[in-house]
């Protein structure tokens, strides 16, 4: 069965490789399998997007994410979905946004909404739109979604693992990535480096949220130094290079995550991930194994002092057999074609 899917991202984030959010890699990942398989994808995006589908572009992002902007956001969207539906033949819908709910499209056309945060963090998740369906990207994230959604299977997220290797030797470094935000509680990791006179580098972005400036001002600047680096957002290759050679990947997150692309590419690379116990990612990190899942800044502390032991064969090993971007793709594309059937 050939497909014409319309993935719809959020809109305050390019879908691109050096993007540092997982609801955009995983859509990257789908538009390119999509394709790969001989399937047409469409994707909806901000300018500065790039995909191997056809690409119907909205504004700029703008610096400061107000209401306004918010508003101008949505409205593009309605109109860029409406376009694309008039002008192509769309079979199923995908939507990736915290906020699909004010750009969810009239009609009964399947539509697949993948909650990618927690579902409380959700404004509406009562839609009375006949042919929308709900999924979560982790078990522990669908434990949490709110008495009477009804979720289809869960689909837990993937990384190119096989691209993700690297001949690197692993250096006397350790680092962190994703976006900087409060919640991710990546001063705590700057704080154990420090701590243990250990490089630190900090890869990711800076969006432009007014709580998530006031956190880098106030919380990541003020740490910074010639032992601890603030690098930005990185491209796939060096993302992939600085993994490869760090004695660790540092996960502090303060919020139950859904899931963690950042912990399934740092195993992909071999390199162990040392994370707070929380969420989906006591799912991932096998303690012990592929790195130590811990409770407070003493245990970081010693988790990152022996990291150095875990092996680098038995992360990769576990990451090919858990974490392939390729059983996700193919999960989700069997999930469109019931969608489509309408068994799903």
């Amino acid at each position: 069965m050939k497909l014409s899917v319309l993935n719809v991202a959020y809109p305050f984030a390019p879908v691109r490789e050096d993007t540092a959010g997982g609801a955009e890699q995983v859509l990257l990942l789908l538009d390119a399998a999509l394709v790969r398989s001989g399937h047409r994808s469409f994707v909806i995006a901000c300018e500065g997007s790039s995909v191997k589908g056809e690409l119907f572009k909205t504004g700029k992002i703008e610096k400061a994410i107000d209401e306004d902007s918010r508003r101008r956001a949505h409205r593009e969207y309605s109109e860029a979905i409406e376009k694309v539906l008039s002008e192509r033949e769309i079979d199923v819908i995908h939507m990736h946004g915290l906020d699909f709910e004010s750009y969810l499209p009239g009609g009964d056309r399947p539509v697949l909404v993948t909650l990618h945060l927690p579902p409380g963090w959700y404004k509406e998740l009562n839609v009375k739109r006949p042919g929308t369906y709900f999924n979560c990207v982790s078990l522990s994230q669908a434990r949490g979604a709110p008495p009477g959604l009804k979720l289809l299977p869960e689909i837990e997220n993937g990384v190119p693992v096989k691209r993700l290797f690297a001949n690197v030797s692993r250096r006397r470094f350790v680092m962190s990535i994703g976006r900087i935000c409060p919640e991710k509680g990546f001063h705590l990791a700057m704080d154990a480096a420090r701590a243990l006179n250990i490089p630190f580098l900090l890869a990711g972005d800076l969006f432009g949220y007014d709580s998530h400036e006031k956190y880098f001002r106030k919380e990541i600047k003020p740490r910074l130094g010639h032992n601890c680096r603030f690098l930005g957002p990185v491209g796939f290759d060096r993302k992939r290079r600085l993994l490869s050679a760090a004695r660790c990947v540092i996960i502090p997150s303060l919020v139950p995550e859904t899931s963690s692309l950042a912990a399934m590419e740092a195993l992909s690379c071999g390199t162990p991930v040392v994370a707070n116990d929380i969420g989906a990612l006591s799912d991932i990190v096998e303690n012990g194994k592929t790195g130590f899942l811990v409770r407070d800044s003493e245990e970081m502390k010693c988790a990152i002092a022996m990291a150095r032991d875990i092996s680098s064969d038995v992360c990769r090993a576990k990451a090919e057999e858990r974490f392939s971007s390729d059983i996700m793709t193919s999960r989700y594309i069997a999930l469109y074609e019931r969608l489509v059937k309408g068994s799903g």
